[in-house]
């Protein structure tokens, strides 16, 4: 009979075939009533399903993450049967975990409202009121179709007919109402709770295309419990304050057109942001000992096919064929491009490490409503770097990449970063002991950074481990932004090679390294964590000259004329409206600082200092002023 092994190594045998819910109240009674699924050998099942061998149990509670997904994967089971309930005849689709809550899609002729959701959302209370039990049974393919069918649910029928022959037809009960799933799921309806909302509706094509119906999706988040479910409303009511695509157009900053969907137009300031960005990384790169180069836009598809992108990536490539019957394609990615640079003459072991830095214009496409604004577009500048090194250099490189991508996110005003390791997956290229040195060089960084980092078993590419910096905004959302991988197959797929102390010819190990993945998006970032009012030496317009009164004009001139001189990035507004009203459009505007003139500081030689975000003011000699602004607006050292 079996041996049951818990997560801290401890062994409790039983005498006969035994269930989650029995492990979970042989631990304590506490633990019995908390349990929301278990882990068997690795792998994610309900609390009733029957052990009879020795296993490694861990019993999953809504404290871990894996407890909270399927609190959101049953929210969504309980939304179906609510609004099936409400509106007899409208069929199902699917419904999965989303981050921070989950969706289920819909097909019925007349569109839901916002007092639909009301009501499907108290509803959906009478169901977890109702403590529904859970029941999970394994039905004949042919016989679910069959079924699906005669109750009028196609979609189901048609999710079937794609599953191969071979495989479970998975069907969950929760009381009187089925739907085919995968699972695991919690014990009953009950256990649920009421920390959940319903968001919004949206249109989805059936199995995302186009050609297909026109589903409507149903959004909603749920959490362990109010205080959760109440933090995150707040941090969305916040975030919709934030948005990048409202602050753009107030500050003047970017637009987007049909014309070019998924890529940006950048106004005067907004480039000003952007080249401001790229300067300052140029400069840390640089005495980080990196090297800029820069490669072609297009590419011949033959060099794509020699990478493995065209296999893995060629359905997101925008591609043209020529008058000579070639075929080339917009680059989605730098790398290609940048082994080309380095396969140019011969290299030695002395030249390594060696490390290439590009501000890589490339293109991806993307479905057009998955678009939305800076953060998920079509055409992006990657702030790529790949740095060729040895074998016994992959742990100095990874722990500098490391400590160079902390510093510059402390310098924009990130401190709070969780970084996650993933390690080697199943099916991977190169040798087994240099995926040891590179996860153990990996690892090495990270715990030398001390900061928290998360293990992803088995999610690292192919090609080698990744470390992924994960930064939290200042209201609490998470951004994956930075990314340091180790390449042991691309290297050695476009020939590249090196020198060894011996005379013999070796293929470099290269490290794929991105500190903000994507400009156009870290911008976007930028914008949301700082609601727009930006660090001044970020800011693209960082001085206003306001003079009181137009007989000030000249003065007022003069002050913008000792700001440019000095570097200070400035603009002087003369035009005939009252001064409050100035202040009140370029504070909407969020310029950092308002300097502002009239007799007394024409008098004075002096300029009074108006702050965004302040009420107060301080006069200062124009002198002392432009010295105090230049120095803020250097970059940050570090």
């Amino acid at each position: 009979m079996p041996d049951i092994i818990l997560s801290d190594g401890k062994k409790i045998p039983f005498s006969k075939k035994i269930d989650g819910f029995e492990i979970a109240n042989k631990i304590s009674k506490s633990l019995g009533k908390e349990a929301c699924i278990m882990s068997v050998d690795g792998e994610l099942k309900d609390l009733s399903f029957s052990i009879d061998k020795n296993v490694k149990v861990k019993i999953i509670t809504a404290k871990d993450k894996e407890g909270l997904e399927v609190i959101r994967h049953d929210a969504a089971h309980v939304l179906a049967m609510a609004v099936q309930e409400l509106f007899p005849g409208t069929q199902v689709t699917i419904g999965p975990v989303i981050e921070n809550g989950f969706y289920y899609d819909f097909s019925r002729k007349e569109p839901f409202t916002d007092q639909d959701l009301k009501k499907i959302e108290n509803k959906m209370r009478e169901i977890v009121d109702r403590d529904d039990q859970t029941k999970r049974e394994v039905w004949k393919r042919d016989e679910a179709i069959k079924h699906f069918k005669k109750i009028g649910e196609h979609y189901k029928a048609e999710i079937i007919e794609d599953i191969p022959e071979n495989e479970e037809v998975s069907i969950y009960h929760h009381g009187k109402w089925h739907d085919l799933c995968k699972g695991p799921h919690l014990p009953s309806t009950g256990k649920i709770g009421k920390a959940f909302k319903l968001t919004k509706v949206s249109g989805a094509y059936w199995r995302g295309d186009s050609k297909n119906e026109m589903l409507q999706r149903i959004y909603g988040t749920c959490w362990r419990n109010k205080k959760e479910l109440d933090e995150y409303l707040l941090r969305l009511e916040e975030a919709e304050k934030r948005d990048h695509r409202k602050l753009g157009k107030e500050m003047d900053l970017f637009h987007f057109r049909q014309e070019s969907p998924g890529a940006v137009f950048w106004h005067h300031k907004g480039w000003t942001l952007f080249r401001t960005l790229v300067a300052y990384m140029r400069e840390k790169q640089k005495n980080a000992g990196y090297k800029e180069i820069n490669t072609p836009e297009i590419l011949d598809k033959t060099l794509w096919e020699q990478s493995g992108h065209w296999e893995k990536f060629g359905e997101n490539m925008f591609t043209s064929d020529t008058p000579d019957k070639k075929t080339f394609a917009i680059k989605p990615m730098n790398c290609p491009g940048c082994i080309q640079v380095f396969n140019q003459g011969l290299k030695s072991y002395r030249d390594l490490p060696l490390k290439l830095s590009e501000f890589g214009k490339v293109h991806r496409y993307e479905p057009s409503g998955a678009l939305h604004g800076l953060l998920r577009v079509r055409a992006f500048t990657q702030d790529d770097a790949h740095i060729f090194c040895t074998e016994d250099q992959i742990t100095d490189e990874c722990l500098s990449v490391t400590n160079l991508i902390l510093k510059i996110y402390r310098d924009l005003g990130f401190e709070n970063v969780l970084l996650q390791f993933s390690d080697r997956p199943k099916k991977r290229v190169g040798e087994d002991k240099i995926w040891d040195k590179a996860e153990s060089a990996l690892l090495k960084a990270i715990k030398q950074s001390k900061l928290k980092y998360e293990i992803n078993k088995g999610e690292g590419a192919f090609y080698g481990p990744k470390i992924d910096f994960v930064l939290r905004d200042t209201i609490g959302r998470d951004w994956q932004c930075g990314t340091l991988q180790v390449d042991l197959n691309l290297p050695s797929r476009l020939g590249a090679s090196y020198v060894a102390d011996d005379g013999s010819k070796k293929i470099p190990v290269m490290l794929h390294r991105a500190l903000f993945g994507s400009l156009e998006r870290f911008i976007g970032i930028l914008i949301e964590h700082y609601a727009g009012k930006l660090p001044i030496w970020l800011a693209p317009l960082q001085v206003v000259v306001l003079p009181i009164a137009s007989e000030f004009d000249n003065y007022a001139k003069n002050i913008f004329q000792q700001c440019t001189k000095a570097g200070i990035n400035a603009e002087v507004d003369l035009k005939n409206q009252k001064i409050n009203y100035k202040i009140r459009e370029h504070s909407l505007s969020k310029v950092p600082l308002l300097l502002i003139c009239g007799e007394k500081e024409v008098k004075g030689k002096s300029v009074t200092i108006r702050k965004l975000g302040s009420d107060k003011q301080e006069t200062l000699s124009l002198d002392q002023a432009i010295e105090n602004i230049s120095k803020k607006i250097k970059f940050p050292i570090n």
